[in-house]
């Protein structure tokens, strides 16, 4: 009988599903978007929402407990800093699962998993010779005076 369990094994023990949810976890964060099954996708979609919840709360104990699962320094970082923010006013459904189609290889359902609220928008850098470029306004070089020579 199947009363009260809960997740999905995926054919993995528990020290190789862990590490498959971890390295899932880390790509996500890092890239925005990845490719997976719909199995695998479902099966994380629980832990990346309490971990968003953690980081924005951004207390130093919740930022502890997400250092502690995913184990390095970068996806730690930008979760806390650039995604939480995002989600600030939203209380749940950071993902988005987008079902691609059937693999080939096995007929497995992939799906794109990506964050539902958009990147916040850099701001381009404007060249610094942007300002002679407007011949109205531009500078003239000043001449410089040279000494002659007898």
């Amino acid at each position: 009988m199947k009363h009260r369990v809960f997740g999905k094994k995926l054919n993995r023990d528990i020290k190789e599903r862990k590490a498959l949810f971890r390295n899932l976890i880390n790509s996500l964060i890092i890239y925005g978007r990845i490719k997976t099954t719909l199995a695998k996708a479902k099966a994380i979609k629980s832990l990346i929402e309490k971990l968003v919840t953690k980081a924005k709360d951004g207390s130093r104990s919740q930022v502890n407990q997400i250092a502690s699962f995913l184990t390095r320094k970068e996806p730690v970082k930008k979760l806390v800093n650039e995604i939480a923010p995002r989600f600030k006013d939203k209380i749940g459904g950071y993902i988005r699962m987008v079902r691609i189609g059937k693999r080939q290889g096995d007929n497995a359902e992939v799906v794109m998993m990506e964050w539902t609220a958009p990147p916040a928008p850099q701001t381009p850098l404007k060249p610094a010779s942007a300002k002679s470029t407007d011949k109205k306004n531009a500078e003239k070089p000043k001449k410089v005076k040279t000494e002659k020579k007898k």
